[in-house]
């Protein structure tokens, strides 16, 4: 190990990131990697057939997507601690896309529709990543993804009772889910709902008893090991069943599906990347390579159409795993490539047990993730800074809740989009006063008692300038004219980068209706872009050199010695 980093051509290392570390792999992390490789291990395995279920696909279905798109990902990916796998989100949009193209409940269809879904969502993925979309991660803020998630959480949870209650409840939307539940109590199946409770006191009691154990492991060896010993199957308590062992077998998708799914391929992808980046970005520590947003796309991609030939369905980077494997001290990608062989290893020689495992199990595995994606505090620090912000986190969520998890996601976007749109046309403008005794000019909304000048309006306004935000600057600041009555309008323009034409034009006609009225502009604080726009425009011939200052503090003593 430790071999010399710069024997490695560097375009090698842009196109294959594992030959940027592999090479001056240190021989100090070797045991970090392994133990967080199989402490993630522990939490993706029972996660991994968890989530499988939300997405109507068997249980094997999950571990193979646990296993080939890590290794892919451990090759190409940017981010360290980044554990690719199934994740909840993209499990319930999967289970939304592949209800629409697949009739009936035979599993092969199930998983050949799954693996082509992936491939699309790979394709996406590279074909973003090659046009260099790495920005499109900044499209869903915060507040709406935190939303999203809730909204999707509440749908797997209410989804998963009638596992866990051992009733059954047929898919349908969430209104009609939760009445479907009530309606079907009399129905308890109490030895599955007993397996169900026990299941979930082990993944909320044992965290906080012995942090360092792996809850979800103990509560799948603990359900499985009921069902041997007590027969459950027997009992009536439905379990996994049948799971094919060995390595996943290579398997083409099905093309005669593309057609149907491409629209529903192209939402998922932008979940993907952005729950993948987001937790990339959160886990990444300092000294450690910076998250390549490009690349991110292209090995993201690359290991989801790999996949798709080994009957796996849409991966991504998920928060949850993440976390478990950066905690336990994982230092480089091999950590995702030990958990990937754990993932092998289960497959080969443990798939006979696991087909014990009972279905409340699993049931109760996702209902505690999907009370997880639901995290009220961060609702409450939203709205406690921003309430308006909170509102969009609400809409997100009434999204995914109302209309569906695919849609939902276009809500998300819609939300976020829109959110762009109102602040790139609403930039700020607001009257300035001089802080008494300094040059520091403060809004006079927040310090009313800031020095003003008789005659003089000084008004700063913020963001680039162009034909969409012009008219609404425009109409504020018509209105503090109209408002002060003054004989000299100061522009104060230092926050502002550049000026569109459409907005030169508007600001021009501005300069000349104050003109007809009197008044004179001056501009100040113009960084060098928009000041030598200006200076080619008429605007710039009719202002002059002594319209224009450069700074806020020489436009007041000009305007000061005016009255001397």
């Amino acid at each position: 190990m430790n071999l010399q980093k710069a024997s490695v051509p560097n375009r090698l290392i842009k196109y294959l990131p594992i030959f940027g570390w592999l090479p001056g792999y240190e021989r100090v992390w070797l045991r970090p990697d392994l133990v967080a490789g199989l402490t993630t291990a522990a939490v993706v395995i029972p996660q991994s057939m968890a989530y499988a279920t939300i997405a109507g696909l068997p249980v094997e279905a999950g571990l193979y997507t646990a296993l080939v798109p890590m290794l892919v990902y451990a090759l190409l990916g940017t981010s360290r601690p980044l554990s690719v796998s199934v994740t909840s989100t993209i499990s319930m949009l999967t289970a939304a896309q592949l209800a629409v193209v697949v009739q009936g409940g035979d599993p092969a269809d199930y998983m050949a529709a799954a693996s082509t879904l992936a491939l699309l969502v790979g394709g996406f993925l590279l074909l973003a990543g090659i046009l260099r979309l790495g920005f499109i991660a900044n499209f869903i803020s915060i507040p709406v993804l935190t939303g999203f998630k809730a909204g999707i959480g509440l749908v797997v949870f209410v989804g998963q009772l009638g596992k866990v209650l051992g009733i059954p409840v047929a898919k349908g939307p969430f209104f009609q889910t939760i009445i479907a539940v009530v309606q079907g109590l009399d129905a308890v199946h109490w030895a599955t709902f007993f397996v169900a409770l026990v299941t979930l006191a082990i993944l909320i009691v044992l965290p906080r008893l012995v942090p360092r154990v792996p809850a979800p492991l103990v509560a799948v060896v603990v359900g499985i090991g009921a069902s041997a010993l007590l027969n459950l199957g027997a009992q009536g308590v439905k379990l996994v069943g049948f799971i094919p062992p060995g390595l996943p077998a290579f398997a083409l998708p099905d093309p005669s599906l593309v057609s149907q799914l491409w629209p529903g391929a192209l939402a998922i992808a932008l979940m993907c990347f952005t729950e993948s980046i987001a937790a990339g970005r959160a886990f990444a520590q300092h000294g450690e390579p910076q998250v390549d947003a490009n690349q991110e796309l292209l090995a993201l991609g690359a290991a989801n159409v790999a996949g798709s030939f080994f009957r796996t369905y849409p991966a991504a980077g998920g928060t949850s795993q993440t976390a478990v494997n950066r905690k336990a001290g994982a230092k480089t990608l091999l950590s995702g490539i030990v958990t990937a062989g754990v993932v092998a290893l289960t497959l080969l020689l443990l798939s006979p047990l696991v087909s014990l495992m009972p279905q409340a199990t699993l049931g109760a595995l996702v209902l505690v993730a999907a009370a997880g994606l639901i995290q009220p505090d961060d609702f409450r620090a939203i709205g406690r800074i921003r309430r308006e912000e909170l509102v969009w986190a609400l809409v997100a969520l009434a999204g995914v809740v109302l209309l569906g998890t695919l849609e939902g996601i276009l809500v998300a976007v819609a939300v976020s989009m829109l959110t762009l749109l109102y602040h790139a046309n609403h930039p700020p403008v607001y009257a300035v006063g001089r802080k008494p005794g300094t040059d520091v000019f403060r809004p006079l909304e927040q310090h009313p008692d800031d020095e003003t000048f008789p005659g003089l309006l000084i008004v700063r306004t913020e963001g680039r300038m162009h034909f969409a935000s012009a008219p609404r600057t425009g109409d504020a600041l018509w209105s503090l004219i109209d408002e002060a009555q003054a004989r000299v309008v100061i522009l104060e323009l230092s926050a502002v980068p550049d000026f569109e034409y459409t907005a030169l034009t508007m600001l021009a006609d501005g300069e000349e209706k104050l003109r007809e009225r009197g008044i004179t502009l001056w501009l100040a604080g113009l960084n060098p872009e928009p000041l030598e726009v200006i200076r080619r425009s008429p605007l710039g011939a009719t202002l002059g050199d002594e319209g224009m200052f450069y700074n806020l503090q020489l436009a007041v003593e000009a305007y000061e010695a005016m009255d001397q």
